[in-house]
């Protein structure tokens, strides 16, 4: 059996204890605050909730991917340790990183022709690839081979549902994903949009609803509807967000709906790449479930 390891993007917006813990490595994204560069290292040298009061105080916040280079450097380590690897990467539908990423094991190829890269577009965005992720690491650490996890991760990873929605359209509006016009209206309304990842890793916007309470509800709804039976509702439930509140009384709603999983809802802090674009008061629902196809 080939020694290998599991590695992702620091976009899993998990924390690094639990990296740590399940064995899961990761490189960090990288984001600018009015010019200064930073690490997306999980809320290490930024906390989630300062840089969104920066930005609402009208710092100015840009995200950039892993370069190729960064990527070489990394798996480099891995490689000359006589490691395959296994990189799982931020969705398409959101990053370019996956070509980087294919690029750079590419490249390597030539000075490790012995060791495997293989990198997976994961199709997953915040906490929903990190639940993918988490699910990875327990398929790892329980004797599952190299060429099968490959396989597994492939074939599984549209089997997260993501939903997730916001009820400050301050950030939306700014980065063009909601219109000036619409969002002031939604700002009267207290519309918070539903929206979801579809089959391409793409965001989608599917439902307007009023009020950030409903909100909630919806998403519990969704999750009544699209949830794996098969799973006994037994496999773990990640909440990300930047609403504390928001996400608490979540989790507790699905905790009450779904006794089978409760003290198994897990919420996380929605990272700096995210939430750049984000902004404060989402809240987002990872759970394994039906497959994505639309």
């Amino acid at each position: 059996m080939s020694k290998f390891v599991l590695s992702c993007c620091s976009t899993v917006d998990l924390n690094p204890d639990w990296m740590k813990k399940k064995n899961i490595n990761y490189i960090c994204f990288n984001y600018t605050v009015d010019g200064v560069p930073y690490k997306d290292d999980m809320g290490v040298s930024v906390k989630t909730a300062d840089l969104h009061k920066r930005m609402l105080d009208g710092a100015d916040a840009k995200t950039s991917q892993v370069s190729v280079g960064e990527y070489i450097e990394y798996f480099t380590s891995f490689l000359q340790e006589g490691n395959d690897i296994i990189h799982c990467t931020l969705s398409t539908g959101i990053s370019g990183t996956y070509s980087s990423a294919c690029q750079a094991a590419e490249i390597l190829k030539e000075q490790f022709p012995e060791r495997k890269i293989y990198i997976v577009d994961s199709l997953e965005a915040s906490s929903g690839y990190g639940l993918f992720m988490d699910k990875l690491s327990d398929l790892k650490n329980n004797g599952m081979d190299f060429e099968e996890l490959y396989k597994w991760a492939e074939e599984h990873r549209l089997y997260v549902n993501h939903w997730f929605f916001s009820s400050d359209l301050t950030f939306f509006i700014r980065g063009g994903r909601v219109s000036k016009t619409a969002g002031a209206i939604g700002k009267v309304l207290s519309i918070c949009p539903l929206l979801n990842v579809d089959y391409m890793g793409r965001l989608i916007s599917r439902e307007k609803i009023r009020t950030k309470k409903k909100a909630i509800l919806r998403m519990a709804e969704k999750m009544e509807e699209l949830a794996d039976k098969g799973l006994d509702y037994s496999d773990k439930v990640f909440i990300s967000n930047s609403d504390p509140e928001g996400a608490r009384a979540l989790a507790d709603l699905i905790s009450e709906r779904f006794p089978k999983i409760s003290g198994k809802v897990e919420i996380f802090d929605i990272g700096a790449t995210i939430g750049c674009h984000t902004g404060p008061g989402t809240v987002a629902l990872f759970f394994w479930g039906k497959k994505r196809e639309d």
